[in-house]
C-alpha cells in the first residue's frame, strides 16, 4: 500500500508537558483519514508539525517519500493544503481576492484555475461580497478554497465543521467527498464530531494523551462494532454492579445510560434492578457507533 504520510515515534514536549508521546501512524494514498481524539489529546500539535509550523522534539515522519529532515521536504509540503485551527482569510477581501493573495504568496505565475476553485467550493457567485459578510459555512469553504491553491493532492483539515449549522456541515461533507472522489485528493480530518466523521472516513486513527491507541479502516470498524441494547436507568452504578455480577459486557455512556452487549431478559433485568432501587427509564436496541467505540477504546466513563 502506498502512503502519503508515515510518522515514527513522533514526540513534542513543551517544558515538562509532552503533547505528543511516540505517535506512529500511516495515512494511505486516496484515503479520507479521520483523526479522532478529545480536546487536548494532541491532534492540532500533530497537524502543526506535519505542516512544518513546529518541529518535533524527537521522532520523524515521511511525507511523499521525503523525511522531515531532508532539504527536499519543502517540495513535499507544496503538495499539501491545510486549514489549521481556523481558516486564514482576509475578511475585508472578496473570495476572489483572497485566492489571488494566496496565488501571490505561493509565487504562482498566473491565476490559472482560480475560477475553477471558486466553482468547486460553491463561491463562484459571491462577486464583490466581502468575506466578513459570509456565513460561517461560506468562510470555511473559502478556507478550503485557499488551501486548494497550488493544486495539492493532500489536504489537512483541522475541525472543518466546528461551529457550523446542519446545512453548513452537509455542504462541507459533500465538498470533502467531491474532492476525494473526483480530484483523488487524500484528506486528513481532525474532528470531535464523530457522527459526521463516520459519514466520510475510510480510515481512522485514535489518539489519546499524545499516543495513537488504534488505527483501523472503516470496513474493519464496521465488523467489530457490536449490536447492543442501550438502557437508561435512574442509577447507573447499581446497573453496573449488577452487570458485573452477571458477567455481562457493557459500556457506560453517561450518568444515566449504559450500552449492554448481550441479549437480555427485560423482565428479569427490571426485577433485579428494582430490588436495588433502580428503575429502567427506556431501552433501545442499537448498533455500536463510532462514538461509543471511541469511548470504549479510551476507557469510557468510570465510577469510584
Amino acid at each position: 500500500m502506498e502512503y502519503v504520510l508515515k510518522t515514527n515515534s513522533l514526540c513534542k514536549s513543551y517544558g515538562g508537558f509532552r503533547a505528543l508521546n511516540g505517535v506512529s501512524m500511516s495515512v494511505p494514498k486516496g484515503a479520507i483519514y479521520g483523526f479522532i481524539g478529545k480536546n487536548g489529546a494532541g491532534k492540532t500539535t500533530f497537524i502543526r508539525i506535519i505542516c512544518g509550523l513546529q518541529e518535533p522534539t524527537s521522532g520523524d515522519y515521511v511525507l511523499y517519500g521525503k523525511n522531515n529532515t531532508d532539504k527536499d521536504i519543502v517540495k513535499s509540503r507544496r503538495r499539501m493544503g491545510a486549514i489549521v485551527e481556523t481558516p486564514s482569510i482576509y475578511l475585508d477581501m472578496t473570495a476572489e481576492d483572497n485566492l489571488k493573495t494566496q496565488y501571490r504568496i505561493l509565487g504562482l505565475p498566473s491565476f490559472d484555475g482560480l475560477n475553477d476553485i471558486l466553482k468547486l467550493v460553491g463561491l463562484e457567485n459571491t462577486a464583490k461580497k466581502k468575506a466578513k459578510h459570509f456565513s460561517l459555512g461560506m468562510r470555511q469553504r473559502l478556507g478550503i478554497a485557499i488551501a486548494l491553491v497550488g493544486d495539492p493532492d493532500f489536504l489537512i483539515l483541522d475541525e472543518p465543521v466546528n461551529g457550523l449549522d446542519p446545512q453548513g456541515i452537509v455542504e462541507i461533507r459533500e465538498l470533502i467527498l467531491k474532492l476525494n472522489h473526483e480530484k483523488q485528493i487524500t484528506v486528513l480530518i481532525s474532528s470531535h464530531i464523530l457522527d459526521e466523521l463516520s459519514r466520510l472516513a475510510t480510515h481512522y486513527g485514535f489518539i489519546d494523551k499524545g499516543r495513537i491507541i488504534k488505527e483501523i479502516t472503516a470496513n474493519e470498524l464496521e465488523n467489530v462494532c457490536r449490536k447492543c441494547v442501550r438502557v437508561e436507568v435512574t442509577n447507573v452504578k447499581a446497573l453496573a454492579v449488577l452487570l458485573d455480577e452477571l458477567e455481562i459486557k457493557y459500556n457506560i455512556i453517561s450518568d444515566k445510560t449504559v450500552d449492554i452487549f448481550k441479549k437480555i431478559n427485560v423482565s428479569k433485568l427490571v426485577m433485579l434492578l428494582s430490588k436495588r432501587s433502580c428503575e429502567v427509564i427506556s431501552m433501545t436496541e442499537r448498533d455500536e457507533n463510532l462514538e461509543s467505540y471511541f469511548i470504549n477504546l479510551i476507557g469510557g466513563v468510570t465510577y469510584e
